[in-house]
């Protein structure tokens, strides 16, 4: 077995982002940095250290030509590819703060994240997305320059360029402006489940020390592969699939989309992956399915392999004890979990799941099939890892123990209060924001309400999202709606229910499965009337029982309202970040909740 090496840049030494770059350059030149798929040559190929060099140089100069001013801000729309690293750290280079968009935002919310930074630069990715942008953004005057990276510049726009046209042919990579670590780097516009996005102000030391904090509880090897599929506007995905695989030295390959993810996997076989709990969501959803359509014996067999996987998990962890069926794993490892393995590459090492709260049934199913899936905690305006369960020290009903060098404490109202070097600079322009998130000795407060055992934190729910009952429960709906989904008929769930006597559920019912719902009632897919079917919602609500057999008696949905047409970033009641924009969804829907109230 091939020797692991760790070359790990210290925090110090680094600076900056750009000083990261520039020393991850001088150690290891000739190491690959990059893998990515080529569209022309319809290969996969790889990008050394020294010549992300060079291709960073002909952005810096290409910046520079502009006459920004340090401090100036400067927007990305890209899909997560070597040019987003590239405009990035040709941006940090001079000093410039940059402002990265989501892909799939709306237009209008672009323009807003444009004018409030006052970005005087955006680069997209092709004249089809300007052209989706270009009527919403007309009005933003701070906007001097748009950057294609693929088309042509034949839009009338005398702000466009294509980036062949804009970049020189050479440059050489100078030096990186003199920088405070402590200086702003970058403001990350959270996903505004309620209201106007706000701008998270990151420095550069935020955002290097939450990185290299990651690396002192998980270890992460220059031999390492990382496969980078959540948007690099996630910063999750950017402190954990490029800042901190520079700082170990190791490789990233860039997922062709989504929709590939599952062929990438097994192209790239990578060593790290960094996901949301919906992937995985999805991918237990579609064994379940598989195992419905099994038969007994192949049912049983998978059963007793996440039974018995769970049960070697739990002895390894110092909390089980050894028993009888432990001697079946090799086996049923073999049988059973090495094909799921294999989907996923077969060659992972560590797997963290992030960015929302990861379904108890949805962990065992991985971890019992030999998945060594880790769940971390934070948010945005902590750069945004607050904890994380250690390999050794994995419990998958908490999102693990503090980022070292992290201080979380419980106050008022069980809110989780975090302290540390990743806590955000502010909200731009926004100083009553921001004195309401931290307060005057420094502690940031969540929002989310937790407990801490024997040093783990366990999220037990979302402050402004309880639900109090009309009998004075007290319901907090996420775990519910996130159990609700694992049902392969629901896609999307909200639990409401504020002041009433009992919960209900609005819904939004799997387009694939709900063919199959329809004709078993004999009711017509195509006409919006079936929704209403009672038949049909008396084996929903059965089923969603079934999803909530472990929850308090009083967590019961009782009625739901059924719909078809997904909530979207598009119609206004999604962030691009995939979580549920609650006001919106209750006011667009406000009938149909007050007529699941007013039956008999």
């Amino acid at each position: 077995m091939q020797e692991r090496t760790e070359d790990i840049i210290p925090v110090e030494v680094a600076g900056t982002l750009a000083g990261l770059f520039q020393e991850r350059l001088r150690r290891s030149p000739s190491s690959p940095a990059y893998r990515y798929f080529d569209k022309q040559t319809e290969q996969w190929c790889e990008i050394n250290w020294r010549d992300m060099g060079v291709l960073v140089a002909r952005w810096r100069a290409a910046l520079a030509n502009e006459g920004f001013s340090a401090g100036d801000r400067v927007a990305i729309q890209l899909r997560n590819c070597k040019e987003w690293v590239c405009f990035d750290l040709a941006a940090q280079y001079l000093g410039l703060v940059v402002v990265p968009l989501y892909t799939e935002d709306r237009p209008d919310n672009v323009a807003y994240i444009l004018d409030d930074a006052r970005c005087r630069l955006l680069l997209v990715q092709s004249a089809t997305q300007w052209r989706r942008l270009a009527s919403a953004v007309d009005s933003v005057e701070c906007l001097i320059r748009v950057l294609l990276l693929e088309g042509d510049d034949e839009v009338e726009d005398l702000r466009l360029r294509t980036v062949d046209a804009w970049l020189p042919h050479m440059a050489l990579l100078t030096s990186p402006l003199p920088t405070d670590p402590h200086a702003l780097a970058t403001i990350v516009y959270t996903s505004g489940t309620t209201g106007r996005s706000k701008g998270v102000m990151l420095s550069h030391h935020n955002l290097l020390s939450v990185a290299h904090a990651g690396l002192t509880m998980v270890d992460v090897y220059q031999e390492d592969l990382f496969l980078s599929f959540l948007p690099m506007s996630h910063t999750l995905e950017r402190a954990g699939s490029y800042y901190l695989p520079m700082l170990a030295g190791s490789c990233v390959a860039f997922s062709r989309s989504i929709a590939q993810l599952a062929e990438d996997l097994q192209i790239v076989r990578p060593t790290v992956l960094i996901a949301v709990p919906r992937i995985f969501e999805r991918v237990y959803g579609r064994i379940h399915e598989q195992m419905l359509q099994a038969s007994w014996f192949r049912r049983a067999l998978f059963n007793l392999a996440v039974q018995v996987g769970w049960q070697v998990f739990e002895r390894e962890q110092g909390r089980g004890h050894w028993s009888p069926l432990l001697s079946l794993w090799p086996l049923l490892r073999k049988a059973v979990a090495q094909r799921v393995l294999d989907k996923l590459g077969g060659h992972l090492r560590i797997t963290v799941s992030g960015g929302a709260a990861l379904p108890f049934p949805v962990a065992r199913l991985f971890i019992g099939l030999g998945v060594p899936l880790l769940q971390g905690y934070g948010l945005t305006e902590t750069s945004p890892v607050l904890s994380i369960n250690l390999i050794q020290d994995n419990d998958p009903a908490s999102v693990g123990v503090a980022l070292r060098g992290t201080e979380l404490r419980i106050g008022e109202n069980a809110e989780l209060l975090a302290r540390g070097p990743g806590v955000m600079l502010g909200y731009w322009n926004n100083h009553a924001a921001t004195a309401q998130m931290i307060d005057a000795e420094g502690w940031l407060h969540t929002g989310d309400q937790a407990r801490i055992e024997n040093g783990h934190i366990y999220i037990t729910g979302r402050i402004k999202d309880i639900l109090v009952l009309s009998n004075g429960e007290k319901v907090p709906p996420g775990d519910m709606e996130s159990a609700l989904c694992l049902d392969p008929l629901v896609d999307q769930a909200l639990v409401v229910g504020e002041g009433r006597a009992f919960l209900s559920a609005l819904l939004v019912l799997n387009a694939e499965h709900w063919f199959g719902a329809a004709k078993e009632f004999g009711l017509d897919p195509y006409q919006p009337e079936s929704l209403n079917d009672e038949r049909l919602k008396t084996k929903v609500i059965k089923s969603l029982h079934h999803q909530l057999r472990d929850f308090p008696g009083y967590a019961k949905i009782r009625r739901v309202a059924l719909f078809l047409e997904p909530w979207s970033v598009e119609n206004g009641l999604q962030t691009p970040t995939l979580k549920i924009k609650r006001a919106a969804v209750l006011e667009r829907f406000a009938d149909d909740v007050e007529r699941l109230y007013r039956q008999g």
